[in-house]
């Protein structure tokens, strides 16, 4: 699943293409993939509005269109295509918009594990899912302190408390594990018995990380890339994510491959005691 870097690559290479068109026409194939509101309404609500924006919000890409906003969230496989009006469709291009009458802009998903929401901007940050979300990693009250007092009563393992999208948004399995790494904190422990001086360093590292991802343009993962997907450089900087078996460039023991909360996870258990 993309994280943080990847959704803004995305956005960033959505921005050139998009800012400036207008909605002339909208066609669902799969219903499913609209979540809010249901999908008549999103038809006949997004059509001739003008696309303002693009940013992002957790995992979220964020297009502000004239009075609402649309969410697009990729989940495990979702991407973006760019077609002629009236070109054959492909039997994964799930939801369709037209812009300025010319050009068909695909949502294309093998999965349809993708979602997209239609908010009024002014309700944006009030309604959900926008409202569950956490801190993004570049906030200024992203602290030690904050993640502390987020995380201690919690008897779940810390890898697990930090995919939680509701204390910091954006970090998936993969960044998770770098930064654990990075903070020499086992995935197994409790976030409970992870320290203040220690979630210091986790907030530290979550910074160093993502920032260095998103410069790369994220990590080119299975599934997702595409000429308007993401084909990142992230992937080659790499610590411990996908490196079963191989040395810790820390100490040369193994690395190892266990399962947390049910997600695989790479850890070397001689500095993440």
């Amino acid at each position: 699943m993309p994280e943080k870097p990847e959704v803004i690559t995305v956005a960033r290479k959505l921005q050139d293409k998009l800012i400036g068109k207008k909605i002339t026409g909208c066609n669902i194939y799969w219903d499913n993939i609209i979540a809010y509101p249901t999908p008549t309404a999103f038809k006949n609500e997004i059509i001739n509005q003008k696309i303002n924006d693009i940013k992002t919000r957790g995992k979220f890409i964020v297009i502000t269109l004239d009075k609402d906003t649309l969410l697009v969230h990729l989940r495990m496989e979702g991407k973006f295509t760019f077609r002629e009006v009236g070109e054959e469709k492909n039997k994964h291009e799930h939801v369709e918009l037209i812009l300025d009458k010319k050009i068909s802009f695909r949502f294309h998903d093998v999965r349809k594990f993708g979602k997209m929401y239609l908010i009024p901007t002014d309700k944006l940050n009030s309604m959900r899912p926008l409202s569950e979300l956490g801190l993004e990693y570049d906030d200024k009250f992203l602290t030690g302190k904050y993640l502390y007092e987020k995380i201690h009563s919690k008897k779940l393992p810390i890898k697990t408390v930090l995919l939680d999208q509701s204390i910091i948004t954006g970090i998936g399995n993969i960044y998770d594990d770098e930064i654990l790494f990075m903070s020499r904190i086992s995935p197994l422990r409790k976030a409970s018995d992870v320290t203040i001086q220690e979630c210091d360093s986790i907030i530290s590292n979550c910074q160093e990380v993502l920032t260095k991802a998103i410069k790369l343009g994220g990590t080119t993962i299975r599934s997702f890339t595409s000429s308007e997907g993401v084909h990142g450089l992230f992937q080659n900087e790499l610590l411990v994510h996908g490196k079963a078996l191989e040395k810790c460039p820390n100490c040369g023991n193994t690395i190892l491959k266990i399962k947390v909360g049910g997600r695989g996870t790479y850890y070397c258990p001689f500095c993440q005691k």
